[in-house]
């Protein structure tokens, strides 16, 4: 019986540290492919000709904020805003690209819910309680970029996502 209850302990032990040491995941490294990928131009992405109508929205509504500052709560209280935080940054896009109703006010934690789960085709939301970012045409908008809030940029660069759950709009 003891050595049932040490093997049992030993295994117990074995299946709880697999669970506790998740592999660190990355964003899909950006390549370009006509057609369907964002070029930056200045900081701002240039959209693909061939990429649908929300999608361009989408694109076109980072860009309205690129610069800005990162302010906790930055974008919660008011659509337009002097500052934004992530989450008040990925809601702005989505609201002006007709894909969360207007005037929501989601919380990064919001977004775990939000959409379907999986990758999209044209737009990824990465979301856990505490950040939340969004892939557009291959490329990354997020609030930081070197660990810190800087806020709402443009980046090309993979990022690390482990413990992030990915959330898409079917079609999209």
């Amino acid at each position: 019986m003891k050595k049932v209850l040490v093997v049992l302990i030993a295994i117990l032990l074995v299946l709880t540290s697999c669970q506790t040491h998740e592999r660190d995941v990355y964003t899909p490294h950006y390549v370009y492919h006509k057609g369907y990928s964002v070029r930056l131009v200045k900081g701002r992405a240039v959209a693909p000709k061939g990429a649908p109508k929300r999608i361009k929205r989408a694109i076109a509504a980072a860009n309205k904020i690129v610069g800005k500052p990162y302010r906790r709560g930055g974008g919660h209280g008011r659509h337009q805003d002097s500052a934004y935080d992530c989450s008040g940054s990925v809601a702005f896009v989505l609201r002006e690209a007709g894909m969360l109703k207007k005037g929501a006010q989601p919380t990064s934690s919001d977004f775990l819910r939000w959409g379907r789960p999986g990758f999209g085709k044209w737009l990824t939301v990465y979301a856990k309680r505490g950040h939340v970012f969004l892939i557009i045409a291959g490329a990354r908008f997020d609030t930081t970029g070197s660990g810190r809030g800087v806020g709402p940029r443009w980046y090309l660069s993979s990022r690390r996502c482990t413990g992030f759950k990915v959330r898409h709009i079917p079609g999209y």
